[in-house]
């Protein structure tokens, strides 16, 4: 028998009724218990990340220019010494000297720590859809998630590696026009950059949402929610780093404060995430199919 699904057309005037539907959604489902729970497995996964991350781009890129890239980017939203706790963890991490037996067990460590955030915000997606896997989930599928989340961290470094390329070029057009065009036009390379920015993180979200739970979605909706959450997540990465740069919450914690600072920014990263998530599912709802479960999950109702 099949469902008819009446299909709302998308208006602007729509709006703010979405955005504070969302914001009820979202509170509903406690996105800040959400958020701990993932943060706390970032800074677990956090060292292993980029271990693979450096590893990978720096194959092309050049592993000094990539960690001195990635050192800037961390010194920029959480501040020089965090970003120097962050090279610790790294530099501890990718130069431990082994033997093959070791290295074997070290790799398989590495993958399986890196994926772990992965597979948490693949449970608090579902969590947030409404989606529930099957009680009979086959080592198969356990293994797949696994594996689809490592695929993410390739994913991350491409593009990492995409966005140092536009970074690099986008520096070299701000150097030829501060000598033969006028000011204002630096100005337009610098929205320019924003928009790459942007695009990079949309499609980013964008795979979050459409690979990552267990769940069926149009890609009409996936882009909606991708851009908002792209959009939110760039403002809200320069609020925190003017949070993080001059509040110094960090400073309170004394030697753990570098920890405390990485907890924070995940955690506040991962409401906007979820935000956005609540987002693409009210705007599923309201004007396309909704999220379905996959062949291999069933839908949960929310308790009100």
């Amino acid at each position: 028998m099949s469902e008819t699904i009446n299909h709302a057309k998308f208006k602007w005037g729509d709006v703010p009724s979405l955005l504070l539907q969302t914001y009820k959604e979202w509170m509903a489902d406690e996105p800040f218990r959400l958020s701990a729970i993932v943060a706390y497995y970032a800074v677990l996964s956090l060292p292993a990340l980029l271990v693979i991350i450096l590893n990978a781009v720096g194959s092309i890129w050049g592993t000094e220019v990539v960690q001195g890239e990635l050192t800037d980017e961390f010194t920029t939203a959480l501040g020089a010494d965090t970003a120097k706790a962050i090279e610790s963890m790294i530099a501890e991490s990718n130069n431990e000297k082994r033997n093959l037996i070791s290295t074997i067990i070290g790799i398989a460590t590495l993958i399986y720590g890196a994926t772990g955030v992965f597979y948490q915000l693949k449970v608090s997606l579902n969590e947030i859809w409404a989606i529930k896997p099957n009680d009979s989930v086959p080592v198969r599928k356990i293994v797949i998630d696994r594996a689809r989340s490592f695929a993410f961290i390739l994913v991350i470094g491409f593009l990492l590696l995409i966005s140092f390329i536009m970074t690099a070029a986008i520096a070299a057009l701000n150097n030829f026009i501060a000598s033969h065009l006028p000011d204002i036009v630096i100005y337009l390379a610098y929205v320019i950059d924003i928009v790459v920015s942007i695009g990079i993180v949309s499609l980013l979200f964008a795979l979050m949402f459409k690979y990552l739970p267990d769940a069926r979605i149009e890609w009409k909706t996936v882009w909606k929610g991708s851009i908002l959450t792209a959009i939110l997540f760039t403002l809200g990465k320069l609020l925190l780093s003017l949070y993080f740069t001059q509040m110094e919450p960090g400073s309170t914690y004394g030697a753990a404060g570098s920890v405390i600072l990485i907890l924070l920014w995940a955690s506040y990263s991962c409401l906007i995430l979820f935000f956005g998530a609540e987002f693409t599912k009210v705007y599923a709802d309201r004007y396309g199919n909704g999220i379905r479960p996959s062949a291999i999950a069933t839908k949960k109702e929310k308790s009100n």
